[in-house]
């Protein structure tokens, strides 16, 4: 069998009864983060735009845009906008491996499928679970190669909404393993692009509607090349480089779970490479109690970084994702970090952008390396000569550490009336979310998010 047909076997024939509490738990948070990210980015332009495009091109009424009353579109258009709307927030979630966001084309998937076709809540929570194995593990196969070729990571997230729409349009293994080999072949994105413009969010819609494309095509008998993942001059040869184990995404399949292991929620806004930044940051403030005037230097490390990627200076929301430099500023001026830093009050602060002009990049750390997952050490030097140190090795929210509901709570009671939606329907919401494990259907929690 090839990798294509070994993974689709795994992923059709396990069960909802075959997956662990906490696998299914996190599933159910991540359709939250998902939400509450898209209920901030409903308003942003990238948003606003590919909603209208799909709205006039219409078409069957199978599936809501989210926070639009009565707008019904086919599942790929849905979930399309739906998908780029969470992903525009760039609050979503992230693969800790290579900063995938896959629970954003798996919700906006699982959910546009399951409204069209009537799947329980059980139904939904195993697509995600199994959509963001897949997603994880092909990810994973062509890493470090793809990102320094530049490549984006999108690439792994289709087969996340691959494997979702399959198990939720009822395909058999084999035809599975044609839409594994069909999205292969179909996707793309370039990380530049990403790192700053709105081309971020457009790779989340784009591989949203090609996962869901293969599948409705090969549930009609398309066929691809079965071999396109392992072969010479195939997926992972061609993203990963000529040394990328295509074997290792079947191998020890089912022994433990990529949502579990690698997935992590944002807790906080923008870019989770730069989290533990500010989280360090601000204990360092915190712990020596340091106010903004006093801060002489802010040293951050972490392996293999001999620069800060990004702009210093931002000035609106995609330059504050991707600001190293910002994440360590805020941390140590306010002591914290949450999601006003993403306001424009907080993005044009001064203060903030002088703290900016203290921040430099220290000796890589020499012990303890592996144990850094998207972790940093930040170092406060203070005008009378004290410093203060923090290091965080995996930010929080990192599924490995333990995920809370209250936190994710938190953060959808913060983000969902941005939709806007009243408080009434943001309880609602996530009551139904939280219950889908035992609901029959989607229908209730759709009807909240009218």
């Amino acid at each position: 069998m090839t990798v294509a047909e070994t993974l689709a076997e795994f992923v059709i024939t396990t069960r909802f009864q075959d997956l662990s509490e906490r696998t299914v738990d996190y599933a159910a948070m991540i359709v939250a983060s998902t939400l509450a990210s898209a209920a901030l980015g409903r308003n942003i332009k990238s948003a606003r735009i590919i909603r209208a495009i799909e709205v006039e091109r219409g078409g069957r009424p199978e599936a809501s845009v989210w926070f639009e009353p009565g707008v019904k579109l086919p599942i790929a258009g849905a979930a399309r906008a739906n998908a780029l709307m969470s992903d525009a927030a760039a609050s979503d979630d992230s693969d800790l491996r290579n900063i995938v966001h896959c629970g954003t084309p798996l919700t906006a998937t699982s959910l546009a499928i399951a409204e069209k076709t009537g799947a329980t809540g059980q139904d939904v929570l195993a697509a995600i679970v199994l959509g963001y194995e897949a997603a994880g593990r092909i990810g994973a196969a062509i890493l470090p190669r793809h990102s320094p070729r530049g490549h984006h990571g999108c690439m792994g997230a289709a087969f996340g909404a691959t494997v979702a729409a399959a198990r939720l349009l009822g395909l058999d293994a084999g035809q599975t393993a044609h839409a594994i080999a069909l999205t292969a072949t179909s996707v793309g994105g370039l990380a530049k692009a990403a790192d700053t413009s709105i081309a971020r969010e457009y790779h989340a819609g784009l591989v949203t509607m090609l996962g869901i494309e293969a599948v409705e095509a090969a549930r009609r008998g398309y066929t691809a090349e079965l071999a396109i993942l392992e072969m010479e001059r195939g997926f992972v040869q061609v993203f990963g480089g000529p040394d990328a184990d295509a074997a290792g995404i079947t191998r020890d399949l089912g022994q433990e779970w990529d949502i579990v292991t690698d997935m992590a929620i944002k807790l906080v806004p923008g870019g989770h490479p730069y989290h533990a930044f500010a989280e360090a940051a601000a204990n360092a403030s915190r712990q020596g109690n340091v106010a903004p005037d006093e801060i002489a230097a802010i040293i951050v490390s972490r392996p293999d970084l001999t620069t800060l990627p990004g702009p210093m200076h931002p000035k609106d929301l995609i330059d504050m994702a991707h600001s190293p430099a910002y994440f360590t500023a805020a941390g140590a001026r306010d002591k914290r970090f949450g999601w006003e830093h993403a306001n424009p009050e907080k993005i044009s602060d001064p203060v903030i952008h002088a703290l900016i002009d203290k921040v430099r990049v220290g000796a890589p750390p020499n012990e303890n390396v592996a144990a850094y997952r998207q972790g940093a050490t930040v170092s406060i030097e203070t005008s009378d000569g004290r410093t203060v140190t923090s290091t965080v090795l995996v930010p929080k929210g990192a599924a490995c550490l333990g995920l809370d509901w209250a936190d994710i709570e938190a953060k959808y009671r913060t983000l969902a009336p941005h939709a806007p939606m009243s408080n009434e329907k943001v309880k609602q919401s996530l009551t139904a979310v939280r219950a889908l494990r035992s609901s029959k259907g989607v229908s209730e929690l759709i009807a909240q998010l009218s």
